[in-house]
């Protein structure tokens, strides 16, 4: 059976992401135990709340050297809510920037909006090629949050100006001694010829901001919205990022449909 780890590191509706995830058919499980992380087929990264917290967090729990290793590995890890956007470079919130992963260019800031937060639904412009939206590209889908990244290096038709993600893991690991020594196995990929492959960007627009809705790339995938409030068009959000798991081969989602 297909398993899959929900980082358990203080924030996020975690025990609303098990349950739309063990509607599918897999093993969900709610952890920060590094080993299991690693093991799993799949990592779900979520979280509510301020961009700093949600960073001290993860910290907290190694969770941060958890996800790039991982990722060094191309071992997949699905971010959502504020587990997209600690994803990018910074976060700006009550007038401080605070440092995220690193691993999307672009910094995180506030919605300019007249009602903020955005919440509610709403629909989303996937761009060709999504996977992770496959069949839901004209769906909407649920948001709660007053900030969002309104670039990721370019736009979603034009990815050549953005580093690939595996030489941003690569980088990292080799500036900051806090990231996980296992991401030099990306170099070795690298060095191979080796690519996580071009981002795909998915759009949303809300109020004045046009901001990203979704970020695929390799093995990290990221949403600002949340599928498991999703309704159906979640579901099937999800059955589509759990069909590309290693251990989902023949695996039946019928209840994502």
């Amino acid at each position: 059976m297909t398993r899959i780890q929900v980082l358990d590191y203080g924030f996020g509706n975690v025990r609303s992401m098990v349950h739309a995830l063990s509607q599918l058919g897999v093993d969900a499980q709610i952890s920060a135990d590094p080993d299991l992380a690693m093991k799993a087929d799949g990592l779900v990264i979520p979280g509510v709340g301020a961009y700093g917290a949600c960073m001290a967090g993860l910290r907290a729990v190694g969770g941060d050297r958890i996800i790039l290793d991982r990722l060094a590995q191309g071992l997949p890890v699905l971010g959502v809510c504020i587990g997209l956007q600690v994803m990018f470079q910074f976060g700006d919130e009550d007038g401080c920037s605070e440092p995220g992963l690193g691993l999307i260019p672009g910094r995180v800031t506030k919605l300019d909006a007249d009602v903020v937060p955005h919440m509610g639904w709403d629909h989303v412009q996937a761009p060709q090629g999504t996977r992770l939206l496959a069949g839901v590209q004209d769906q909407r889908f649920y948001f709660v949050h007053s900030y969002a990244a309104m670039a990721a290096k370019g736009d979603d038709r034009s990815v050549g100006a953005q580093p690939d993600l595996s030489l941003r893991v690569s980088a990292l690991n080799r500036t900051s001694d806090s990231q996980p020594r296992s991401a030099q196995s990306v170099s070795d990929k690298i060095s191979q010829g080796a690519s996580f492959g071009e981002p795909l960007v998915t759009w949303a627009t809300y109020g004045r901001s046009r901001f990203v809705a979704a970020y695929e790339c390799g093995p990290l995938s990221a949403t600002q919205f949340h599928p498991e409030k999703s309704g159906q068009a979640g579901a099937r959000l999800l059955t589509n990022w759990v069909r590309t798991l290693s251990g989902a081969s023949g695996l039946s989602c019928e209840k994502g449909e």
